[in-house]
């Protein structure tokens, strides 16, 4: 089980006609066809871990006007872009490609059972809303909900605490919780709702059910991956 999702997006856009300027050299011996914008896009889609129209404006407009090339770009690298026009995400992940050892570009880190039930929690709580509004949310109130996964002869909270504090820590630098002008205060990530399958998400909840109700948990356990946007080193 990976926190990653196959599904992809179709926003119905037409690449359209060529719009790129005569030239686009930036630099003596520049042979990139993109515009600097476009570049910047591509850059800050392999960075991840994801290009948003809220953040990155100028990038969004770049990447819609040059997405035809761009995807193109990230096929030759073995990654796939995913757009989702009504919610102004973007993203890249590696492709599967069926009887080939395609390399991985973007790196994967593995979750632990309290990284993937806080996942599961946070993108919950984006699916309450109408879509429009922003989801905000505090540590205090997450870990709270959290509870259900400790175990009834649990002695140690400060323990279970710090596991908490440790996925918390993640989901801010993976990006899917973002800081607000509110202190402990953080904004969930639409593109959450993105990178998680409607049968992923069924079975990990239906595991995660069936251990709270025998109140166990196991939180160094790894139970799947996700991608960032970090480029594996080469050799």
């Amino acid at each position: 089980m990976t926190a990653s999702t196959e599904t992809s997006f179709h926003h119905g856009m037409e690449a359209g006609p060529e719009r790129r300027p005569d030239n686009t050299a930036l630099w003596d011996g520049d042979t990139g066809t993109l515009r600097d914008a476009s570049r910047r896009a591509l850059v800050q889609l392999l960075r991840g871990p994801f290009l948003s129209a809220e953040r990155h404006g100028h990038l969004w407009a770049a990447l819609l006007n040059d997405e035809s090339e761009i995807r193109s770009r990230l096929a030759d690298a073995y990654l796939e872009l995913v757009v989702d026009v009504e919610s102004q995400l973007a993203f890249a992940r590696n492709v599967r490609v069926p009887d080939t050892d395609a390399p991985k570009v973007m790196r994967s880190h593995p979750l632990t059972f309290m990284d993937t039930a806080m996942l599961l929690h946070l993108r919950q709580q984006l699916l309450h809303g109408d879509g429009r509004e922003r989801v905000i949310v505090g540590k205090d109130e997450v870990a709270d909900q959290l509870q259900v996964y400790r175990e009834a002869t649990d002695s140690d909270p400060a323990g279970f605490a710090k596991r908490i504090n440790s996925s918390w820590q993640k989901m801010v630098t993976y990006g899917i919780l973002a800081s607000t002008s509110t202190e402990d205060r953080f904004e969930v990530s639409p593109v959450l709702r993105l990178i998680f399958g409607a049968d992923e998400i069924a079975a990990v909840q239906a595991e995660y059910r069936r251990l709270a109700a025998r109140g166990t948990h196991d939180a160094e356990t790894p139970a799947g991956d996700t991608a960032t946007g970090e480029e594996e080193g080469t050799a």
